[in-house]
């Protein structure tokens, strides 16, 4: 019986060394996991740092003045086959990103990117219910790699979508619906251009957007509000100047759409207009149609410090 008692107690012996090993083999390896992590983040920073388009002063000037600039549109939105009266709001804003979580950094670090951050909003009514649409991209100033990420969302009465793309080795693409057959999403697609980050693309150095017959993944917002597959499709994309107005143009045969954006040939690359012809409503009713938003408003602020009740005449300076 002692020998027994003798084994038992060498087997737990044994046991507790293997499990401590273990653990701090495991430990090790997490430390491991984290470094390289931070490794690879600060090696993104680094390479953002080298390979970085230099900013004119007259950017920094502009984009670095703690404030956001806030353009309100008069919006004419194609939806079910009629045009709806509404207003969109741009609010374009430089702020630090952490490349690897990919979202707003708290605090200054040499790994953060920094980027030109455009939330995009759309309000309009479809006969008794309201449509609330908004699109976030987060675009790297640097203007060397795509979109780090883009969000978007949408809520009406039947309820709301939500859709994501994050730049990783891939595009990881997540999806939330209450449509059947879209419901919960998760895939990955190959990078190429994304219509979303054009817009940001325009405001930082748009005589180096692509042109041409290129592959282009369309906004999210069509995607969704169309139930189209989240993937590339053959763009015929274009860069026209008229004097003081340039026009970036995208045609998606295959779609049968057309976006045209309208902007500011001369720095800060004001937005002032767009339209996009595509087709509004579902099945052999569906049709042709144009959405147009033009320009009502700018202002410079720093909207986050403006929430008292007394702020709201700032909306009356907009428009909206």
């Amino acid at each position: 019986m002692s020998f027994i008692k003798k084994y038992i107690r060498i087997e737990i012996g044994v046991f507790l060394i293997i499990a401590t090993i273990a653990l701090l083999a495991s430990c090790a390896e997490d430390r491991r996991v984290k470094n390289d992590q931070l490794a690879e983040a600060t090696e993104i920073a680094t390479a953002e740092k080298t390979m970085a388009k230099p900013l004119s002063e007259a950017f920094k000037k502009y984009w670095y003045a703690g404030e956001a600039e806030i353009t309100s549109y008069q919006l004419e939105q194609a939806r079910y086959g009629e045009i709806r009266e509404g207003k969109s709001v741009m609010v374009f804003v430089t702020e630090d990103f952490l490349p690897e979580v990919q979202v707003k950094a708290d605090r200054s670090n040499s790994s953060n990117v920094p980027v030109l951050k455009l939330n995009s909003t759309k309000k309009f009514l479809t006969g008794l219910y309201p449509y609330s649409i908004m699109n976030s991209t987060f675009y790297p100033v640097s203007d060397n790699r795509h979109a780090i990420k883009v969000s978007f969302s949408s809520q009406e009465w039947c309820g709301h979508v939500y859709a994501q793309i994050n730049n990783k080795d891939r595009f990881e693409v997540t999806s939330h619906s209450y449509f059947e057959g879209e419901a919960d999403q998760h895939f990955k697609v190959d990078k190429v251009t994304l219509e979303n980050e054009i817009w940001n693309r325009i405001r930082i150095a748009p005589k180096d957007l692509p042109t041409g017959k290129i592959r282009m993944i369309p906004s999210l917002e069509h995607a969704r509000l169309r139930h189209k597959e989240v993937k590339s499709y053959v763009a015929e994309v274009n860069l026209t100047e008229q004097g003081d107005q340039s026009t970036y143009s995208i045609y998606y045969p295959k779609l049968d759409r057309r976006l045209e954006i309208h902007f500011n040939t001369q720095f800060p690359h004001e937005i002032t207009a767009w339209e996009e012809t595509a087709k509004s409503g579902f099945g052999p009713n569906a049709k042709s149609m144009t959405t147009k938003a033009t320009k009502i408003n700018t202002i410079k602020s720093a909207y986050w410090g403006k929430n008292a009740n007394a702020d709201v005449s700032l909306r009356e300076q907009l428009g909206i």
